[in-house]
């Protein structure tokens, strides 16, 4: 809420816009689905999580980086959604200036570090397949540790700027976040002062943590294909492929998402378009991780088997 100074006025608080033109009952059901959909990404990425560390079999990087990434989707669930289903069914409660800036970022830390980790996982399969002769020298437990901490130093500072550059404005009357949680783009509209630089600011990051690992994981794909094209039997191309089917379905829905609301033009950003498909990047796309490594992969299946 905007409170009074000498001279001016200042935001203390924040409050969602979110979903209060619904009605109670649809915001009840929102409620029931989110809840829903929550509960089983967390208990997803949790048993994910424990069969690899519980089964010697997958102790190897691809899975080791499948845990890193449920652990990390599973942190960046915590810091939205949380708050959504609160706003839900409250939808006049409010968020402080601290606890904005908070939100904002462990969301873009966690979300950043997904991208980079997909890319590690991308490398991985390319080293698997283009290199398998030397993939246990190249992909040993030092260089996935230095990758996985690569992925969160990267996320951490990325967040760091987007932060201080959007908590550097003044916020003045507007206190109505057009959002359902604390993001970059409905922030600076909120801003009373020029924000050019800080959309800068936000175009750069967002290229630079999508479209650089969407470019790396691009490359790596076209030199999979390429030597998996060059196996003789139908069957060893077969598996060849398989192994990276899930890896690719996740990444080409996490990016895609991603991409068409970080990238898309100012003039074609509408925020109630934004606000959807961020339910689908936030809500649903995180769900997809353990449901399309559990239900596709045969290792994490059996795996989960032995475990029961």
């Amino acid at each position: 809420m905007p409170v009074a100074g000498p001279n001016s006025t200042f935001v203390t608080e924040f409050l969602f816009e979110g979903f209060s033109s619904f009605g109670w009952q649809h915001r009840l059901v929102f409620f029931v689905v989110f809840l829903t959909l929550y509960l089983l990404t967390l208990s997803g990425n949790v048993v994910i999580v424990t069969v690899i560390r519980l089964d010697r079999h997958l102790h190897t990087p691809m899975y080791f980086f499948l845990s890193m990434l449920s652990i990390s989707e599973t942190c960046y669930t915590v810091a939205i959604i949380p708050c959504m289903l609160s706003g839900l069914l409250n939808p006049q409660k409010t968020i402080s200036f601290q606890d904005c800036a908070t939100q904002l970022f462990f969301y873009l830390t966690f979300g950043i570090n997904n991208c980079f980790l997909l890319t590690a996982m991308g490398y991985d399969r390319y080293v698997a397949i283009c290199n398998p002769l030397r993939y246990s020298v190249i992909m040993g437990k030092r260089a996935c540790v230095q990758l996985v901490c690569g992925s969160l130093g990267i996320g951490l500072s990325m967040a760091i700027v987007q932060v201080t550059s959007v908590f550097g404005l003044p916020f003045c009357d507007g206190f109505v976040i057009s959002h359902f949680f604390c993001d970059v783009r409905p922030l600076l509209k909120l801003a009373c002062t020029n924000t050019t630089v800080n959309e800068i600011i936000n175009f750069v990051v967002s290229v630079f943590v999508l479209v650089l690992p969407m470019a790396l994981v691009f490359i790596s794909y076209v030199l999979i294909i390429a030597t998996i094209l060059k196996i003789a039997s139908a069957e060893g191309r077969k598996k060849a492929f398989a192994t990276c089917a899930s890896h690719l379905t996740v990444v080409i829905i996490h990016y895609g998402c991603a991409s068409i609301i970080y990238l898309k033009p100012k003039s074609q950003s509408s925020l109630g378009q934004d606000r959807l498909i961020s339910v689908t990047y936030t809500v649903i796309t995180p769900l997809l991780n353990p449901v399309v490594y559990s239900l596709r992969n045969k290792e994490v299946k059996e795996a989960l088997c032995r475990a029961l």
